[in-house]
């Protein structure tokens, strides 16, 4: 198998499709799109019955009874119960253990009055079933181990079809002479709860009245964690074109029209939810097309009009290997063809799935992020759009990178602008990840609340974008010093400690570049926040600037965390006396380590020095032990010595007398 290459698509369908025996006279295709399994009926005799799914190692095979043509047929969503249609009357079930039957003990569920008749079916849960009949709902609870089934709920209603979401458990029934009269139901354990019913506007009444709003141009959609009834209407001929209008569903109060898609075509359309995007077919043109309600739209303050995201564009092209057509070739001999896009013979179900049933094929259709970035120049709106995709991470970041690449250089205020769309989103992410450590929220809802955002840390930034940096000596440091600033400025808008690996960055180019005068003004004017990491660069650079030295001090005494390092520093100069003067200031000369200072006046070699760091420790003692003589736990042994033997013991403080 392989596809095309033949140009740039957005739209794609999966690479390995769920293949299945073809439908033909003997063998009828089903597809149960709550466990997205396909089912094929082999008629005659036993009837045969082979199930696909996603995970092909939980294909089964397995034999029932012929009691007449399967109109439809699902497992629970254990698969531990198989629920049979095959009249407008009542549902049979089979017992399954293990993926097969235990027996094929058969028992049934007749509905309710003798007129009404069966439309469908619905698992609702792992043991209760709903049948949807022209009279409204019949719920039932299951006891397979008793074989039978007890009346839950009754709800009674004319009905002309039903759309159905597994997923959320949302029902939608139709009635009324036009069917545009629609009742939405949430089902929970033992529970069905009634929403408020509405109306869908239709474009034309027809005259005499028939039914109007049809099946196949309702669908119930999860998109953004809201749900919808999203519609498709048909335009008058003299009309630009079909639109599709989103209901959102509310709990009490009728469903509210919130947005319209503009389509600008018409004739016969499928849609597909995809990674919270409205994806729709068009048969006639063989294109696809993408809405983003997320993205802007026109407003009239009660509604929001948006037009595709894209130019309409074709599926990428795809190839099936396929049994030859070649009469004189081997018959287990294998050729690639290119499938027909859009073809007749296409089922779409939700979200996500095209069944060819006549090819044999499942497919689950994706979206190809990688060519929007050339399709959609405007970058703020591509990052906007890339931001609300599940893997979209890597994308963004090479879009990131790309626009400090001399020849696909963005402005600054563009840059300015998509990296505070980056850090209101790390922003959240890092207030909802404070909540949960808090305990305010618990981890389960954090990961279900960020489940599809994407997180851009500064991490991400410096490893796949800022290294550019280094690998692209065209970049002018100018430019990349504003970039840096840029980002810096736009963390410190949204209240995120900068990382001080930003600050070295920054630093390391304006030392490359001989900068020293402005490198002195960022500090000077806390450009670059305070920080240890950054004052111990500042201190490794007083070989090529010596101001740095001064500054690095300047900062660790505003930080007011840093007496240890400020010691360390003064020491490592031995500027003995100045140290001596700062632990007094910030009053810990009680606690300092005489020992330290000792052994560095002792290597200045300057007598003098030496004999005033050893007055200044024995005046320590003195008032913190009534005694200036060191103690054997002050380990300062060898400095006594080394005093005695330039000055003598007489230059040694006395002890003074006991009271």
């Amino acid at each position: 198998m392989a596809t095309s290459d033949t140009g740039e698509f957005y739209i794609e369908l999966c690479k390995n499709p769920i293949r299945f025996e073809p439908i033909n006279k003997a063998n009828n295709i089903f597809f149960d799109d709550a466990n997205k399994q396909v089912f094929m009926v082999r008629s005659g005799g036993a009837m045969g019955v082979t199930v696909k799914g996603p995970d092909e190692k939980s294909a089964v095979s397995f034999r029932i009874e012929d009691r007449g043509d399967v109109v439809s047929i699902k497992f629970s969503p254990d698969k531990k119960i198989l629920a049979i249609q095959r009249s407008q009357k009542s549902v049979e079930f089979i017992n399954f253990h293990s993926d097969m039957p235990a027996d094929q003990m058969e028992y049934s569920q007749t509905c309710k009055g003798k007129s009404t008749q069966i439309i469908g079916f619905i698992w609702t849960s792992v043991n209760e079933i709903a049948f949807i009949t022209d009279h409204g709902i019949e719920h039932y609870q299951i006891a397979p181990e008793r074989r039978s089934l007890r009346n839950l709920k009754t709800v009674s209603l004319q009905v002309n079809w039903f759309v159905w979401l597994a997923e959320t458990y949302i029902l939608v029934l139709s009635s009324g002479t036009l069917g545009n009269t629609l009742h939405p139901f949430q089902f929970r354990p033992g529970l069905v709860n009634r929403l408020p019913k509405f109306e869908v506007d239709l474009p034309v009444v027809p005259k005499p009245a028939k039914l109007s709003l049809l099946e196949r141009d309702v669908i119930v959609a999860n998109i953004y964690d809201y749900l919808y009834i999203v519609v498709l209407r048909h335009q008058p001929k003299a009309a630009v074109g079909a639109e599709i209008v989103l209901y959102q569903l509310q709990k009490e109060s009728p469903a509210k029209r919130t947005e319209v898609l503009q389509l600008n075509m018409s004739g016969r359309f499928a849609i597909n939810i995809v990674d919270n995007l409205i994806m729709v077919h068009h048969q006639a043109s063989k294109t696809s097309m993408i809405f983003d309600i997320k993205m802007e739209g026109d407003s009239d303050g009660f509604i929001k009009y948006h037009f595709p995201v894209l130019s309409p564009l074709p599926i990428k092209p795809f190839k099936l290997l396929l049994p030859s057509l070649n009469l004189t070739a081997a018959g287990t001999e294998k050729t690639e063809y290119l499938c027909e896009l859009y073809s007749a013979n296409w089922i779409v179900f939700q979200p996500d799935v095209v069944i060819d049933a006549k090819l044999g094929c499942l497919w689950y259709i994706k979206l190809h992020l990688e060519p929007l970035v050339t399709m959609l120049p405007d970058k703020c709106k591509l990052i906007q759009f890339l931001l609300c995709r599940q893997e979209s991470k890597m994308v963004i970041l090479s879009v990131c990178r790309q626009m400090l690449v001399p020849g696909q250089q963005a402005n600054l205020h563009t840059i300015s602008q998509v990296y505070d769309m980056l850090n209101q989103v790390y922003k959240a992410y890092r207030d909802v990840e404070s909540q949960a450590m808090a305990g305010e929220i618990s981890s389960t809802a954090m990961t279900n609340m960020w489940k599809r955002k994407v997180i851009i840390d500064q991490s991400d930034m410096y490893t796949h974008v800022f290294s550019v940096f280094e690998d692209c000596k065209d970049i002018k440091y100018k430019f990349m010093v504003a970039v840096l600033i840029e980002y810096i400025r736009s963390l410190n808008q949204f209240n995120i400690p900068v990382q001080h690996y930003l600050y070295e960055l920054i630093i390391n180019i304006l030392v490359h570049n001989n900068c020293f005068y402005q490198l002195h003004q960022f500090l000077q004017y806390h450009v670059l926040s305070d920080s240890k990491p950054l004052a111990c660069l500042m201190l490794s650079l007083e070989s090529v600037y010596q101001p740095a030295h001064q500054l690095a001090l300047d900062m660790l005494k505003r930080l007011q965390t840093a007496n240890e390092e400020i010691i360390e520093v003064l020491l490592s100069k031995q500027q003995l006396l100045p140290a001596l003067r700062f632990i007094r200031s910030v009053g810990i000369q009680d606690t300092v380590s005489a020992r330290k200072f000792l052994e560095t006046a002792m290597h200045t070699e300057d007598n003098m020095l030496f004999f005033t760091v050893f007055k200044f420790f024995e005046q320590r003692n003195l008032k913190l032990k009534q005694n200036p003589r060191f103690q054997p736990g002050d380990y300062c042994e060898q400095y006594v010595r080394q005093f005695e033997s330039l000055f003598g013991t007489d230059a040694l403080s006395p002890i003074p007398p006991l009271a």
